[in-house]
């Protein structure tokens, strides 16, 4: 391969991320950005690599690259389709006025928004969580100021949550899906991550002494509708199980639990002309699903042209935990999914401990900055007064979180390895 189309590929994915990073700048989705430099760098690959063994290489790689891509879309579009309908006919919104009194102090609403967003975020995406805590938190007519501190809980408390289930944050499916570590293994790191976020709450909670009066705005709720959350709660239930004993690949026990959830509707004789089940497909976030096809055809083309060798040299110089704990914090200003994916794809070798650490580093750091994580821009684009800056000044307050939540998973893992 000529030198000079390797720095050709590598000016494009280094565009792809500047595009990601300027996204506010340059108001150019990051999605548009990526999947036009991915496709367009495999492009350039089949070009210019001489006919014969060197360009059905390409192809071979090229192939597993969409192949990997596929497995991890289908699983989402199924577990997003799930949210869609729930989020839709009001069911999570009910459940949270059902916690909620109708009175309550600033301070307990932040011990019980922190344990809503971390356990809602296991289940749901974390675009969706963040985009149901928000709205919860901006009826509640708090000032300014308060609302902020709010938004910064959410958005930590929102990425902790994800990382112990493969529902909840793309690189914690990454991880799984590549075979590091065991769905059991996973769950394990909702503990530390649990306590990372009720230090977090504590922290802000300080001098917290008002009071929030909370408006009931509980929608009617019909027997379809459970019956279609309890599906989504045994499919959950079931790729835990179904993989721990059967191996069974978490996508194909989603498809299942998506098929019944369709059938299950028919059944109630709710799959009609005016709210057919299969609309609910339609409104996946597939932005987000096109962003992590271009960043992963980029990665994968990284990888084709030898580049990510240099991730793996990292490790070699330091100790795993501290090459995993800078990567957590260069998560914090680059997008923690083409961090991962490139870590995947440099056949960086670690033990189960060491990828548990990884896994919690990559998924919470990007919780430093505002502009780390999709939790944080969503948060940005809805809360007026959220910038770079106004949720910097909580940074000291989410840096504790983290170092102390990492620092559990750290033990954990030691405790596991031994």
């Amino acid at each position: 391969m000529p030198e000079v189309l390797q720095y050709v590929l590598i000016g494009l994915a280094v565009a792809a991320l500047l595009g990601v990073v300027l996204e506010e700048i340059t108001h150019v989705n990051k999605a548009k950005v990526t999947l036009f430099f991915g496709t367009f760098a495999w492009m350039l690959l089949f070009v210019f690599s001489p006919d014969g063994a060197e360009r059905e290489g390409v192809l071979e790689s090229l192939n597993e690259n969409i192949a990997e891509i596929a497995g991890l879309w289908i699983f989402l579009v199924a577990a997003m389709t799930f949210v869609a309908y729930l989020n839709k006919k009001g069911l999570i919104e009910n459940l949270i006025y059902l916690v909620l009194p109708g009175r309550i102090s600033e301070r307990a609403l932040l011990f019980l928004t922190a344990t809503f967003c971390f356990v809602f975020s296991s289940l749901a995406d974390n675009i969706t969580a963040t985009l149901v805590s928000i709205t919860l938190i901006m009826s509640l007519k708090l000032s300014a100021e308060k609302t902020i501190k709010y938004a910064a809980l959410v958005v930590f408390a929102v990425n902790s949550g994800g990382v112990a289930l493969i529902t909840g944050d793309v690189t914690t499916l990454m991880i799984f899906l590549a075979g590091k570590v065991k769905i059991l293994q996973l769950l394990l790191l909702a503990i530390p991550a649990f306590l990372a976020v009720m230090l977090l709450a504590a922290m802000l909670s300080i001098g917290m002494t008002g009071q929030v009066v909370v408006e009931n705005k509980r929608s009617e709720v019909r027997r379809v509708d459970i019956a279609i959350a309890l599906i989504f709660l045994a499919t959950i239930l079931c790729t835990i199980v179904g993989n721990f004993v059967f191996q069974i690949p978490p996508v194909l026990t989603f498809l299942t639990g998506l098929s019944i959830m369709f059938l299950v509707a028919r059944f109630f004789s709710d799959d009609i002309e005016t709210d057919p089940i299969l609309e609910y497909v339609r409104q996946v976030e597939f932005e987000t699903l096109l962003f992590f096809l271009g960043i992963l055809l980029l990665v994968g083309m990284l990888k084709e042209i030898a580049v990510l060798d240099g991730l793996v040299r990292v490790y070699d110089q330091v100790p795993a935990v501290l090459a995993n704990y800078s990567m957590g914090l260069l998560s914090a200003a680059i997008d923690n999914v083409p961090l991962t994916a490139a870590l995947l794809k440099s056949g960086l070798e670690m033990g189960v401990a060491e990828w548990m650490v990884l896994t919690y580093a990559v998924g919470v750091g990007g919780s430093l900055l505002v502009i780390g994580s999709a939790a944080g821009i969503v948060a940005m684009s809805k809360v007026p007064g959220l910038t770079f800056g106004s949720y910097l000044k909580y940074f000291l307050y989410l840096f504790i979180a983290f170092n102390t939540g990492f620092a559990g998973v750290f033990l954990m893992g030691r405790v596991l390895a031994g």
